[in-house]
């Protein structure tokens, strides 16, 4: 009974109707919603199944979050004060209004703890430069899992079957070691990025021509995100080795720019959603929202997106020019009546 009630989690259950051709969309945009109302429970189940590569990024950002809020907390203001204990202030005065007075000890033991701006700033840093480092390696480590996710993202976003587990795992198994070094270098470049600006920045305060480079270590990293959009699906669709991979890449992130800033600045619409609630609202909900998020559907929502965005990409600049490449799976072919063109039948390189 459990054996059965594991394979149906994860392969789903059989005789479930599929598309005819005249059910087929037409566009883009419509081939992306249906494929998401259908899959989008199984994009829960694809999530939950990889997160735990995840856990250790997630904690190593808490933490230099939560760090980083503690010592705005207790900057000093100007006049000896910090946000904290002008809080527990406001608290002990409301208090007081209501006849039930707060003790002072609390208010002591938060002024006690104020410190100078220049020494908060220098935390800071010092928070930012330790979370940064800590992310190299728990980010490294989700490199396998993502190409397991394009994969079966890939197939799905183009109305195609995957078996969610064993191909999630033929999936890694073939393609760890170029998504492992994929990951490896994004999660070098922020830190690469953070070093490079604090160090020429230094030195453009006495020599105004450091501030090129500065302003180059920044367009590496702005080139990075967003040709790395491509690289975990073009991974998992051709057969090509790395320098391939980080070529044709680059060509397509920096070739269909504004595309490909659009699709990054999306992926971040869901951390700016918990920012603001942060910011304005409270910052422990922001927080355990953002982690709830992530730990149920976040990370298959967001490569379930970027394949479906790269494989129409794909189709247009590379299966095109490829002879015998299928494209435009799971869209309505044109009828022959309209005049148009017969597709070529045949597979991409798939890994």
């Amino acid at each position: 009974m459990f054996e059965r009630l594991t394979n149906r989690y994860f392969f789903g259950k059989a005789g479930k109707g599929d598309f005819t051709p005249d059910d087929l969309p037409e566009t883009r945009w419509q081939l992306f919603w249906d494929m998401l109302k259908t899959h989008l429970s199984a994009l829960v189940k694809l999530n939950l199944m990889q997160i735990v590569v995840w856990i250790p990024a997630m904690i190593v950002i808490y933490l230099g979050i939560a760090s980083g809020l503690n010592q705005i907390l207790i900057m000093d203001q100007g006049d000896g004060t910090s946000i904290r204990s002008l809080a527990i202030q406001e608290q002990q005065r409301l208090a007081e209004a209501d006849g039930t007075a707060a003790p002072a000890a609390e208010d002591e033991a938060a002024q006690a703890q104020v410190i100078p701006v220049e020494h908060a700033a220098d935390n800071l840093r010092g928070i930012l430069m330790m979370t940064l480092l800590l992310l190299v390696p728990t980010f490294t480590i989700t490199g396998p899992a993502s190409a397991g996710m394009s994969y079966i993202t890939r197939n799905w976003a183009r109305d195609e079957h995957a078996f969610l587990w064993s191909d999630f795992k033929d999936a890694v198994k073939a393609n760890w070691k170029q998504s492992l070094l994929i990951s490896f270098i994004t999660s070098l470049m922020p830190l690469i990025v953070y070093v490079g600006w604090t160090f020429y920045s230094s030195l453009a305060a006495n020599q105004a021509l450091m501030m090129v480079p500065q302003v180059l270590v920044v367009l590496i990293g702005l080139v990075w995100a967003i040709s790395v959009t491509y690289m975990h699906p073009m991974i998992v669709g051709y057969k090509l080795n790395l320098r391939g991979v980080l070529r044709n890449s680059f060509l397509l992130g920096v070739g269909r720019l504004p595309m490909s800033v659009g699709i990054r600045l999306l992926h971040c619409v869901p951390v700016l959603i918990f920012g603001v609630i942060f910011l304005l609202w409270n910052p422990s909900i922001a927080l355990l929202a953002a982690f709830a998020y992530y730990l149920l559907i976040g990370f298959a929502l967001s490569r379930f997106v970027t394949a479906s965005y790269t494989n129409a990409a794909f189709d247009r600049y590379i299966n095109s020019r490829i002879e015998g490449a299928k494209i435009n799976r799971g869209l309505r072919e044109p009828d022959e009546d309209d005049g148009a063109e017969d597709q070529p039948a045949g597979e991409d390189g798939d890994a």
